[in-house]
Formats: C-alpha cells, sequence, structure tokens
C-alpha cells in the first residue's frame, strides 16, 4: 500500500513538472519573436472609424517594438545584425511620415494593433494613423506630450469638441518637410486617432456612426478575413489605387477591390488576396490543367505557367484575367513574333521560360498541330526543315536573308526549334536554348520558386516566377515599393532576390466573382 501511495505521489509529480515545464516552454515559445507574424486575423476596433471605400488599409497586428528581433532571429548570422539595424529604420521612418518619434514617443506605451488608412489614391491622400494603448493611461500622456512639444516650438492649437470628442488639430513637424496640418482624438481612453487634418479626423468619426459605411459592419470582409485566417497584417485596397498603383487597366469594369493578409516566412514576404468583383465576370471560368514545371530545365531568369494562352490573348475574351495580363503578355513578346504566334495557338497549359539562350516553350504534346504552327510561321516569312542527330528528330524554321556585297548569296537564321519528348513539345529560339531543357539543375530557383507558391494554394491558373532582375524591374514601377524605400530611408533594391505570383481559377461567392491571388516577395 505504502509502495503504491509513492508510486502515486511520484506519478503525481512528474505529472505536475511535465505540465509546468510544458507551460513554460509554451510561454516561451509564445514570446518568441519568431510568433510575431503568426497572428489570427482579425479586424481591429479601429477599422470602425476606416471608411469601406478608402483607398487603402493597412491593419498591423504585429508588435511593432519587436520587429527588429524578428528580422534578427531569421536573418542568417553573418546578417543579423544589419538585419535588425534595417528593419528598426524601416519601422522609425514609417512613424516619421506621421511625424512621429518611435523611441521617445510610441515605445514606451503603443500596443501592438495599429492601423493606417490613406481615403484616397491621389499624390497626397487624406490619411488617419489610428494607436493602441497597453495601458489605461499611455495614449493620454503622449497625447499630452505630443500638443505640448508642438505648442513650444510655436504651433497655434485648436480645441474643440465633434461628436461629443475632443479634438485637437494645429501643425507637425514632419522631418525634412513644412509642417503639416494635425489633428488628434481620444477614444475611450486607449485609442488614439491621428489625421492630416481636421477635416479628415471628422471624417473617420462620422464613419464611425454608420454601421453600412465602416468595415467593422462589413460582413463580406469579415468573410474574406476568416478565409485568410493568419498574417501579421491586413491590407485593403479600392479598384481606383488598384489601377494607380499598379497600373491595372480600365477595361477591369466592375473591379470591387482587394483584400490580403501579409505573412513572413523568414526573410520573405508572402501575400494570400482576394480580388473581387461587384457582380458574376461575364466570361466562363479559368479551365484548370496539369503543370509542366516539374519537367522543366533551363537556366531561367523568368518562367509563367499559363493556362490557356491562346484565350488569355484573345481581344475579344471578357475574362478580367485576359484583359489584364493578355496585354502584358503582348508586350513581353511584342519583338519575338514566333513565340507570340505559338502562344496565340495553343490551350494549354503552356510552360515559358526567358534564358539567355533565348526562350524556350513547353506544350503539351502535338498541342498546338505542328501544322497549324507551320502556317503561321510560313505567314511570318519562315522556312521549315528537319534536323536529326543523336536519335533526336527537330524541326526548325529559318529566315533566310540575302547577302549582298562579296559574299552574295543567302543566308538562312534560326528563329525557332522544335523538339518532343514522350509527353510534351519544346520550342526553343535557338537551339542551346533547346537543349539547356534537359539541364533541371539549372532551372532550380525557378522550380523551387513554384514549389513555394503551389504550397499555398490549390487551383493555380496563372503563375509567374521572376529572378532578381526582372523582380527589381517590375517592383521600381510600383507605388507602393517606392512608398516602403522612402521609410526605410535607402533603396531596397539589392535586397530583392525574386518575385512569383499566381492567381487561382475564379470562383462565384452570393453572385460575385473573387480571384484568389498568392505572391511571394525574396528578400536578401
Amino acid at each position: 500500500m505504502q509502495a503504491r501511495s509513492f508510486l502515486t505521489a511520484l506519478a503525481a509529480a512528474l505529472l505536475s513538472l511535465v505540465l509546468v515545464t510544458t507551460g513554460l516552454l509554451w510561454g516561451l515559445e509564445r514570446r518568441s519573436p519568431l510568433h510575431l507574424v503568426d497572428q489570427p486575423l482579425q479586424l481591429p476596433r479601429a477599422a470602425r472609424f476606416v471608411p469601406r471605400d478608402a483607398a487603402l488599409s493597412v491593419h498591423w497586428l504585429a508588435d511593432s517594438a519587436r520587429l527588429p528581433a524578428y528580422a534578427q532571429a531569421v536573418a542568417p548570422p553573418r546578417q543579423r545584425r544589419a538585419a535588425r539595424d534595417g528593419m528598426r529604420q524601416w519601422r522609425d521612418g514609417a512613424f516619421a511620415l506621421a511625424g512621429l518619434d518611435f523611441d521617445a514617443e510610441l515605445a514606451s506605451w503603443v500596443g501592438p494593433d495599429l492601423s493606417l488608412t490613406l481615403l484616397d489614391a491621389s499624390d497626397t491622400p487624406g490619411w488617419v494613423l489610428a494607436l493602441t494603448s497597453t495601458d489605461s493611461d499611455g495614449a493620454r500622456r503622449f497625447l499630452q506630450r505630443f500638443w505640448q512639444t508642438r505648442s513650444l516650438a510655436g504651433t497655434d492649437l485648436q480645441i474643440s469638441s465633434y461628436r461629443g470628442m475632443g479634438l485637437i488639430s494645429g501643425r507637425g513637424a514632419l522631418v525634412g518637410r513644412d509642417p503639416q496640418p494635425l489633428a488628434t482624438a481620444l477614444i475611450d481612453d486607449d485609442l488614439v486617432l491621428l489625421a492630416s487634418g481636421r477635416g479628415v479626423l471628422e471624417r473617420a468619426l462620422d464613419v464611425s456612426q454608420l454601421q453600412e459605411q465602416h468595415q467593422l459592419g462589413d460582413a463580406q470582409l469579415g468573410r474574406d478575413i476568416a478565409e485568410l485566417d493568419h498574417g501579421m497584417a491586413l491590407i485593403t485596397a479600392s479598384p481606383d489605387a488598384l489601377r494607380r498603383w499598379f497600373e491595372l487597366p480600365s477595361a477591369l469594369s466592375g473591379l470591387e477591390g482587394m483584400v490580403a493578409a501579409l505573412q513572413a516566412d523568414n526573410a520573405d514576404l508572402l501575400v494570400e488576396g482576394r480580388l473581387r468583383w461587384q457582380e458574376r465576370i461575364d466570361a466562363a471560368p479559368w479551365t484548370v490543367q496539369q503543370d509542366l514545371v516539374g519537367g522543366s530545365g533551363g537556366r531561367a531568369s523568368l518562367m509563367a505557367q499559363l493556362q490557356d494562352p491562346s484565350r488569355l490573348l484573345d481581344p475579344d475574351e471578357l475574362h478580367p484575367l485576359a484583359q489584364w495580363l493578355g496585354p502584358v503578355l503582348k508586350r513581353h513578346l511584342a519583338q519575338q513574333p514566333a513565340a507570340l504566334a505559338l502562344l496565340e495557338l495553343d490551350e494549354g497549359p503552356l510552360l515559358l521560360q526567358q534564358q539567355p539562350e533565348g526562350w524556350l516553350l513547353a506544350t503539351s504534346h502535338s498541342q498546338p498541330e505542328l501544322s497549324a504552327v507551320d502556317d503561321q510561321l510560313k505567314a511570318q516569312g519562315l522556312a521549315q526543315s528537319d534536323l536529326s542527330g543523336d536519335g533526336e528528330s527537330i524541326q526548325v524554321w529559318t529566315r533566310l536573308k540575302r547577302q549582298r556585297g562579296r559574299s552574295a548569296g543567302v543566308e538562312a537564321s534560326l528563329a525557332v526549334a522544335r523538339s518532343a519528348d514522350s509527353d510534351r513539345d519544346w520550342w526553343g529560339e535557338t537551339l542551346p536554348s533547346l537543349v539547356q531543357r534537359q539541364d533541371s539543375r539549372a532551372l532550380e530557383p525557378r522550380v523551387q520558386q513554384w514549389r513555394n507558391l503551389s504550397n499555398h494554394q490549390s487551383n493555380p491558373a496563372q503563375s509567374l516566377m521572376l529572378a532578381s532582375k526582372p523582380a527589381r524591374t517590375v517592383l521600381a514601377d510600383w507605388q507602393p515599393w517606392t512608398l516602403l524605400q522612402a521609410m526605410a530611408g535607402q533603396t531596397l533594391q539589392p535586397r530583392i532576390q525574386g518575385l512569383s505570383l499566381s492567381l487561382e481559377a475564379d470562383r462565384q461567392d452570393e453572385g460575385r466573382s473573387v480571384l484568389p491571388l498568392h505572391a511571394r516577395l525574396e528578400l536578401g
């Protein structure tokens, strides 16, 4: 009996030790900076002050004070200090755009949730910044010091009441700029609204009184967030902002906007988003077929997998993907008419690669039909012939040029070469590009991009994988990237190691069409 009591007591003690140890480890794990980027997505209280039609809203859910620790934790050992300092500089620069000094004015009280709203997509949009406090008095102390400092610097303050709330307005000093109009309001003692002027702040307060106008009362947005699940930030963008900042064509009529979750995977940034249309897309959904990436090869700086490219390039196609991506693809291949002719004939799937040796295409076996391709290329002035060697038959199309002078005659220059495998056909701009398909290791970076992207989706319709150089070119033209670099106080272009994007097949949701999108930005 005593032995049994001893064993029972020992088991209870061990169980208690295990539970305590597990609790401590769980607590330490939750405090790890790595968990900053894995937050359950939900709209913060500040969303009540965000209009549904705002050009851009960013709800940041990660603790800003601990972001440098996260950057340091995921960086390679030799780059940890630089990563930490770079993240600190980016964070401080973001708050400096609103005239705030993070260390001096915010670090001691600001909570993990903050929201930034741009009301329109103009060059100087009105904005509202919402900051939460970790204690009941931090926000009040901040406002007192904030306006006291600016009053001592000569700013004239105006104190008034609007909708029962106290408003203070004046001018704040922005680094490197003339003082700009600012207005603040304190909500429930723990939420500060800082806006670019009294009128902007009053609009936010007006919206908060009307459930049908603010984000917190948007049931559709709530369903989107539940589907996106986790992230460190929630982003919404209006149709006007998408068209202006990302150069989307005006032909995308009916575009309702975008909602996306921003996540981090070590040093990479992941975007899981949804593009919505106000009504059902008046076109057949995209048909998703098998992928051709797995058996590809070559030193590609660009790789794109396209479903039904002939439909994508059809000028009469009503589907938004064709209206959006079709013109982009045509511009990319404008100087490569032979490759463009192949895409216009192919019903997909098709794999396009851009290599130093020239473009390379992979298509399903005997698709498009050889006779149809021959007719198209003959119309471009190309002549077809056959080559054979090492048991492989290759069709080539050449352009004949008459030579003048001492070496008068006719010269044939290669335009397209074709070789068939057991399950697919390969089309290359040059013979070396065709040979490169056999070196799968050379394309491993693009294939790995595809694998990383496909892990976060189930139904890719169109995909694009870019190496560092073309990725930097793409991002250089995007206004949001320019803003990020301004906040960092330095160029971020050298850090870009790659960019991959994909769109799923569209689906229907309560009478509206939805296009899920996925992106990964690789940063070194």
